[in-house]
């Protein structure tokens, strides 16, 4: 065996100390890199609040550069450190992931892509392929995704490829959130659109000095009322849009005002 790899001109001859030193050094980085995307996520949460999405960017990037360090610190000891042989290596590697890891590859590239251009990152909510929650984490290979119903979901970098991603808070810590009103068409649009802009500004969960707005859309069935409104917190999204719909449909019935009733078509049988 050590003739083999004596014959490829690129490797030392790997001895049972030459393994332990990359253990180590492979358990170490492990161990470092968790406790340190634990302590930087401690201190997110502890924090003040327009500080937490500054710290939370740092754990992709600290991920990425610990990644870097151990690679630079086993290919010396496995590889003799000159250039022909560090520019063979590297094109060896490259071609062994382009035919048999081309999918994984593809993932490590886009993870890397995101992290240098901040396409997402912890703290943004996001949607994919129909899935909408608040990115958790970044990894080189792919995204932690939890959804509104504490569901994890991990997606690959890869389908930044492939697939729209839609963003709504982009690095910010507010964002817009819509509520929705279906009302009966015969209605005094004016005061009814009024009163609900009047309501999404007391909503203590409203973002302090940013304007609220009431688009109507008239419809076959009725008429279709959207509330627009920016949230302190993207984590309090659902609050606003839930204290919005719940005192909008009472101040609406007692003014009087008709709720729309979706139509049943009878299907015919036989």
């Amino acid at each position: 065996m050590n003739a083999e790899i004596g014959s490829w001109g690129i490797l030392r001859k790997v001895t049972w100390q030459h393994v332990l030193i990359i253990l180590a050094v492979i358990v170490t980085a492990r161990v470092l890199v968790y406790l340190l995307r634990l302590l930087l996520n401690r201190a997110a949460e502890s924090t003040a609040p327009r500080f937490r999405l500054t710290v939370l960017r740092f754990v992709p990037i600290v991920h990425l550069l610990i990644g870097i360090a151990t690679v630079a610190v086993i290919v010396p000891i496995v590889v003799e450190p000159t250039f022909d042989n560090v520019i063979t290596l590297v094109a060896s590697i490259g071609l062994a992931l382009a035919f048999a890891l081309k999918d994984y590859a593809s993932s490590l590239a886009a993870g890397v892509v995101t992290i240098l251009e901040r396409t997402y990152q912890p703290g943004d909510w996001i949607e994919v392929d129909g899935t909408y929650g608040e990115v958790k984490s970044i990894g080189v290979r792919a995204l932690h995704l939890l959804t509104v119903d504490d569901t994890e979901v991990i997606v690959p970098h890869s389908r930044l490829w492939s697939t729209s991603i839609h963003n709504a808070s982009s690095g910010s810590r507010s964002l817009l959130c819509v509520a929705d009103f279906y009302l009966h068409p015969d209605h005094d649009a004016a005061a009814v659109r009024q009163q609900l802009e009047e309501i999404a500004e007391s909503s203590s969960y409203r973002k302090p000095g940013t304007a609220v707005t009431a688009i109507v859309l008239e419809k076959p069935w009725g008429t279709h009322y959207r509330v627009k409104g920016h949230v302190k917190e993207s984590r309090e999204q659902f609050l606003f849009i839930s204290d919005v719909t719940v005192r909008g449909k009472e101040a609406l019935r007692r003014a009087g005002v008709q709720f729309a009733q979706a139509t049943y078509a009878e299907t015919a049988k036989g």
